[in-house]
């Protein structure tokens, strides 16, 4: 009934078909010649920024910009900086995408002027890219500053994103971008009033709280699935009682029609690391689940709600894959042994 996956190109094969005449062979081309620059480096970023430089089909030339992130291709910085002017807004966003994850301070005048854009696209992308070709912690906090002042709702919440962060890279938010966060709690978009939440909980303010609550139980509409998420999980971690309630339904109830909720995985951690005694009994039954995949998924569960009674069964779990995957079973071990110490 459903036929095997296609097998990628061989190399000879992707460098013929960035040439074809169909532009979405050559979006295919471009995607598959990726794998090969680790042996053939030269022939795969100059096919690649040929066609981001040359190629008359916009989605080629975004898929370009995207390949080069994928490679490092700092070679490719110049083809890159020209395509942040290109005429397809798509394609101007992935090459600012590509900047950013090359991240190479040679950008940052480039990615400065591109945080003043009229187009709401550009500085979105901006945003996210500057920080981190940017050599100078301050400066890229006085841009993401500035951005979440943005009139735009989508700039504003990306934005607050990258205020976590910079602050979990640094460990710690200054008290400045913490206040900036927390006056956005009253935004007029629930979006970015979801996001301040979760930012200023994460470090440390309890001005979000409130909100919190209201996402997790379905009081703020237009959230991000993300931040949904992340807001679930911090009323586990901070004990937050008025969100009980909401938790509990999602993991036990049933929506109308709709079946089960989605996050309802990371509700019952909520709800275990709050205690629930259903909860912890729920996660630790599937630690001796048949099925390997709802092992792992509890193991990554007790590991995440710190559950010490869990501890001896995930060790028993140590060195053996096909009892779990053994990068949870570590995370989860580790996770407990430092609730444990604490």
């Amino acid at each position: 009934m459903f036929g095997s996956a296609p097998a990628k190109r061989t190399f000879e094969a992707a460098l013929r078909d960035v040439a074809s005449q169909k532009p979405a062979v050559r979006v295919e081309a471009v995607s598959d010649l990726v794998p090969y620059a680790a042996k053939a480096r030269e022939q795969v970023l100059r096919a690649i920024e040929g066609a981001l430089r040359a190629d008359g089909h916009a989605a080629v030339r975004a898929a370009a910009a995207i390949a080069l992130a994928d490679t490092k291709a700092v070679e490719a910085l110049p083809a890159l900086l020209l395509a942040v002017e290109d005429v397809d807004p798509n394609v101007r966003q992935m090459a600012i995408t590509a900047l950013g994850e090359i991240g190479d301070a040679r950008a940052t005048g480039r990615l400065r002027r591109a945080l003043s854009d009229e187009r709401p696209e550009v500085r979105f992308q901006a945003v996210i890219a500057f920080p981190r070709v940017c050599a100078e912690p301050a400066d890229a906090l006085e841009a993401v500053m500035q951005a979440s002042h943005d009139d735009d709702p989508l700039v504003c919440h990306i934005a607050l994103r990258m205020f976590e962060e910079l602050g979990e890279l640094n460990g710690e938010l200054p008290p400045s971008s913490l206040a900036r966060a927390s006056a956005l709690l009253g935004h007029a978009s629930p979006l970015v009033r979801a996001a301040a939440a979760v930012v200023t909980a994460r470090f440390g303010d309890p001005a979000g709280h409130a909100v919190l609550v209201e996402v997790v139980g379905g009081k703020l509409r237009g959230v991000d699935h993300e931040d949904e998420a992340a807001a679930i999980e911090l009323c586990g971690e901070l004990g937050l009682s008025a969100s009980r309630s909401a938790l509990e339904r999602r993991v036990f109830g049933l929506r109308l029609g709709l079946g089960r909720d989605p996050l309802r995985w990371h509700a019952r951690v909520a709800l275990a690391r709050m205690g629930h005694e259903r909860a912890i009994r729920e996660i630790l039954s599937e630690l001796g689940a048949w099925d390997r995949h709802r092992r792992t998924l509890a193991v990554a569960a007790a590991g995440r709600a710190r559950l010490a009674t869990a501890r001896a069964t995930i060790a028993a779990m140590r060195g053996d894959e096909r009892k779990a995957d053994q990068g949870a079973v570590e995370e989860a071990l580790a996770a407990i042994a430092s609730e444990v110490e604490a």
